[in-house]
């Protein structure tokens, strides 16, 4: 039989057929199981800790806006901060070695990573905190004579929170420098190359060039290891350096009431990280556009397990 009918009728029939075809969902019946499992799991649990006598909650409601509390934060926060930029800061320019063509730049580079990655943040804190016991001056001058330009204390140089920034900032540069570094190498070699041919100098073609595109590999774990960061603050306190953990320590050493102080400790570690990721997930979307991969979608979106983007399709096909 011989099909009369013109390509545009075609096309408008088989449209007008798909059109008034029902779409029926996936019934993800073991996952709505799961769920409710799980929530009725963590039910149980916030039930049990909240009629657990021994956790005394009037005393971690007395603590939780404490001023020794809000102290701890400002001193936790801004060595964070300040920890990162150092460790952002110094790990850039020791990737950028590690990739030098100079064996001395090259050799440098490997040894403050073997160095600092090979040995516990722990020992780094407590030995820049009790530098004074190896040198109880700190000189600045020419070597081999006696000329000096500067001397000054350790003890009153390397204060506990000044010792505990090294310690932090100097560890994460280490790990910092590894990532940057791979993240660099994941940029097509052809786009430096270019960049010479146009007459672009290796540092202009390296920070207006390879670093942008770098980015996209370079946010997500470092935006981990600020996180990593808030929590390793915590180590600090072995050498009293006034942050959250110190404070803690310093009030359940006066009350005896551990583990009260150490869930107020937890909630606004809790709290902190949370506000942490909001940024590193928006930073991750911006950085990540142009890609399709579901690491880059809204956390959000991907909670809800694309329920928004079916209510969204359903609606568009009913108003069709």
């Amino acid at each position: 039989m011989i099909d009369t009918k013109s390509p545009a009728d075609r096309t408008t029939t088989g449209a007008t057929s798909i059109r008034d075809l029902e779409i029926v969902p996936v019934r993800n019946y073991g996952r709505w199981i799961a769920a409710a499992a799980s929530l009725l799991a963590l039910v149980g649990l916030v039930g049990s800790l909240a009629k657990n006598d021994n956790l005394h909650w009037d005393v971690v409601g007395d603590y939780l806006f404490a001023d020794l509390i809000f102290d701890g934060l400002t001193t936790t926060l801004w060595l964070t901060a300040a920890a990162m930029l150092l460790g952002l800061a110094l790990g850039t320019l020791i990737a950028v070695m590690r990739l030098s063509s100079s064996p001395v730049l090259y050799g440098l580079a490997n040894a403050f990573v073997w160095v600092f990655r090979g040995t516990p943040l722990l020992v780094q804190i407590i030995f820049w905190g009790y530098a004074a016991a190896l040198y109880k001056y700190v000189k600045i001058g020419v070597p081999f004579t006696d000329i000096t330009f500067f001397q000054a204390e350790t003890n009153a140089l390397l204060t506990p929170a000044i010792a505990a920034l090294l310690a932090l900032g100097l560890n994460e540069a280490a790990y910092a420098s590894e990532i940057v570094r791979a993240g660099i190498q994941s940029v097509d070699p052809g786009q430096a190359e270019a960049a010479h041919s146009l007459g672009m100098r290796p540092a202009l073609t390296m920070r207006r060039i390879v670093l942008p595109q770098a980015m996209r590999v370079i946010i997500p774990p470092m935006g981990n290891e600020t996180i990593n960061m808030l929590k390793m603050t915590a180590l600090v306190s072995v050498i009293s350096a006034h942050d959250l953990m110190s404070n803690i320590q310093d009030v359940y050493a006066q009350n005896y009431q551990v583990i009260p102080m150490l869930v107020v400790a937890s909630i606004w570690y809790l709290a902190l990280v949370t506000l942490l990721s909001v940024p590193q997930a928006w930073l991750e979307r911006r950085y990540g556009r142009g890609t399709t991969r579901a690491g880059h979608v809204s956390p959000f979106r991907r909670l809800l397990g694309g329920t928004v983007e079916r209510l969204g399709k359903n609606s568009k096909e009913q108003n069709r």
